[in-house]
């Protein structure tokens, strides 16, 4: 357990600020826009938002600021559920057409208390990025709807560039870790959906130092591949509050750089973002463009995609 137990020196890390930081905070403000950046306290978002010369990206929360979950890890508040801001689509991309930026992921809270999960409202928010702009990637965090494949196929049919979906954590430890009406399967089943159903980059991200064994953890990546997942990341899990789960141990570094060499090197994985201060969305754009030019793509090609899907 971690409680007392000071965090190692590898987990420091210095506020974000800077001109960049400061102007995308104030648009987002304006158009009275939550990014998960925010609401989860990442450790990275003034890096990320700066782009550091390459593609700046910031990950915007959609369908409201509470979450209908009470998952142990997570810091977004739970319950008190509001309804959704039909202008929310078009803020959004007010926003990322004003800030600049060239990829864009979209997230959000769960709406179990919505009958299609706020997909309906997720795929118009993708839609009216590009239309807005068709030449910006979109990665979308979707949760898994409850499930229910029509409303994955919504997403799917908006045509983001990539869809992600975290597991969080190795099949064994998903209670305590998540909400029980979250399960394995059931992320594994969104993640095979998008894979049969399209030809979009699929993603997910686990968190380390809960109580997972090196085995569950490699297991965990068969898995992943086994359903067709292209990109997967691996993070640190940090204690928001006392009232959260506790860390079971901080992970050395060296640790991460063996997991990313394992998903990269032996299960062929697309890329793997592996490190203790890494997030599902660290340098997401980045780290994309990088891999579609191993792949011998490049993001020109993309955006072409992208404007052939929008009929533009």
């Amino acid at each position: 357990m971690s409680r007392g137990r000071r965090k190692p020196d590898w987990l420091k890390s210095r506020p974000p600020s800077g001109s960049r930081f400061t102007e995308i905070k104030s648009t987002l403000r304006e158009h009275d826009l939550h990014t998960v950046c925010e609401e989860a306290n990442c450790p990275n978002m003034g890096e990320c938002w700066s782009g550091n010369d390459g593609p700046g990206t910031a990950t915007f929360m959609l369908l409201g600021d509470r979450c209908s979950r009470g998952c142990n890890f997570c810091d977004v508040e739970t319950g008190g559920m509001e309804a959704l801001d039909p202008d929310e689509p078009a803020n959004v991309a007010d926003a990322v057409a004003e800030i600049g930026l060239d990829y864009v992921v979209l997230t959000s809270v769960d709406r179990d208390d919505l009958a299609d999960g706020g997909s309906a409202h997720f795929a118009e928010t993708i839609r009216a990025i590009k239309r807005r702009d068709p030449e910006i990637l979109v990665e979308t965090l979707i949760p898994d709807f409850g499930g229910d494949p029509e409303a994955i196929r919504r997403i799917i049919d908006a045509e983001p560039d990539v869809i992600a979906h975290n597991v969080e954590t190795v099949e064994r430890l998903q209670w305590p870790v998540r909400d029980r009406r979250a399960n394995y399967e059931q992320s594994l089943a969104v993640l095979d959906q998008v894979d049969r159903e399209s030809d979009i980059h699929t993603k997910t991200s686990l968190m380390l130092g809960v109580g997972e064994y090196d085995h569950e953890v490699y297991r965990t990546l068969g898995d992943l591949r086994e359903v067709g997942v292209d990109v997967v990341t691996f993070g640190q899990y940090l204690q928001p509050s006392r009232s959260h789960l506790d860390v079971f141990e901080y992970v050395h570094p060296d640790v991460f750089e063996t997991w990313r060499r394992v998903a990269e090197e032996e299960f062929d994985f697309l890329y793997c973002a592996s490190g203790a201060m890494v997030r599902s969305s660290y340098k997401a754009g980045e780290l994309f463009v990088e891999a579609l030019l191993r792949e011998g793509r490049s993001p020109e090609d993309a955006r072409r995609h992208a404007r052939a899907a929008g009929g533009d």
